[in-house]
């Protein structure tokens, strides 16, 4: 069952269905690919759920917003949304996007599942209004760093652009790495070009350079600048906030694009729901759908079961988010608080280092996982 975007004002009024907004970058300068996976998983689920009966005989309803990766729309969104009488809010794959609309939603006691964002400090302040599914950066960057550190990389160097998900991840690694013998080399993007941040590997000996920049620019020039640059034929180029997982990256850069690492949130192997989603979400997309498409899925399964057991009151949803239970595609949902995050958060989220396979650039090798 699809779920199209409805133009503000033109949703049903009427309440003959359960409303939920969904956040998602569906337009540059926000990550389009991203957003229409997420969107993809979002629907399939509400068609799910409709199927099944709906929330207590009622339609389930998806109210779709596109954020462009611009903080202060998504935050208008939120606002907007809450008026229309929204049970809750879903989505959202940008991390300082998803933490003003969590700040905003916490504001005004809306419950929010965040899909896929996973900087630490999504709202400022402990909140009881929002949860997520994606693991914290700390964790999913920590693990980056032990592959790094297995695979015998001591200096690394980071090719950085101005931001708060960039910082941070920077400051995860850096703090990470040093007490293990690690040494991590900032290069700042605002001043270097592609060609300048090969003369700066060379000159600092770094064995790996990971991409802390946005795709595609300057993350495509930059790979391709590296890959030719003959003094730099045994580096490792990584990227942990996932940029080679979706179809685009392989489209823009071929072979280059293949042997870079990169964090993605599957297990090993899918349960039978997994396996049944992955197989429906293949006839929604053009291409493989991603971790995001399944963490779309799995936000919207949550917020039925939530709506079901608990009704669309706001606040009884927000007080059900530490008695949730629910088998989704990647595993048993459950959320409990965790040391220094500020929203409720699933603990167990299955985290993995993987590649393109050089020899077949379409398959995913898996390097690492915890």
């Amino acid at each position: 069952m699809k779920t199209p975007s409805a133009p503000p004002g033109a949703e049903r009024a009427d309440g003959s269905s359960v409303q939920i907004g969904a956040l998602a970058p569906l337009t540059r300068p926000g990550w389009v690919e991203a957003g229409r996976h997420l969107l993809a998983g979002l629907e399939l689920a509400v068609g799910d759920v409709n199927d099944a009966g709906g929330i207590g005989g009622r339609p389930l309803e998806l109210l779709v917003r596109d954020t462009a990766a611009d903080p202060q729309r998504a935050a208008a969104a939120v606002d907007e949304l809450a008026r229309l009488g929204v049970a809750a809010l879903a989505g959202e794959y940008h991390s300082v996007v998803a933490s003003t609309a969590a700040t905003r939603a916490d504001a005004l006691g809306l419950p929010f599942l965040c899909s896929s964002a996973v900087l630490d400090a999504l709202t400022e302040q402990p909140t009881r209004w929002v949860a997520r599914l994606s693991p914290p950066q700390s964790r999913g960057w920590q693990l980056y760093a032990d592959f790094l550190l297995g695979a015998g990389h001591s200096r690394i160097a980071v090719a950085a652009q101005p931001s708060a998900y960039w910082a941070a991840g920077a400051r995860i690694l850096r703090d990470y790495l040093a007490p293990r013998g690690g040494t991590l080399i900032e290069l700042d993007m605002r001043a270097l070009a592609p060609t300048d941040v090969c003369d700066e590997l060379v000159d600092n000996g770094a064995t790996a350079l990971l991409l802390l920049v946005g795709h595609p620019e300057p993350a495509v020039p930059i790979v391709k600048a590296v890959r030719r640059d003959q003094r730099l034929t045994e580096i490792m180029i990584g990227a942990p906030a996932g940029q080679p997982e979706f179809t685009e990256w392989a489209t823009l850069l071929g072979d280059d694009g293949t042997a870079i690492p990169f964090l993605r949130y599957l297990p090993e192997r899918l349960s039978p729901l997994g396996a049944r989603v992955e197989t429906a979400l293949r006839e929604r997309l053009p291409e493989a759908p991603s971790f995001v498409a399944f963490e779309g899925y799995d936000t919207v399964t949550v917020l039925a079961e939530m709506l079901r057991s608990h009704g669309a009151d706001r606040a009884r949803t927000a007080e059900s988010w530490p008695h949730v239970a629910v088998e989704g595609t990647r595993g048993k949902i459950q959320f409990s608080r965790t040391p220094d995050i500020s929203v409720w958060q699933w603990a167990g989220p299955p985290i993995q280092v993987v590649d393109r396979d050089p020899v077949e650039p379409g398959r995913f090798r898996i390097l690492h996982a915890g």
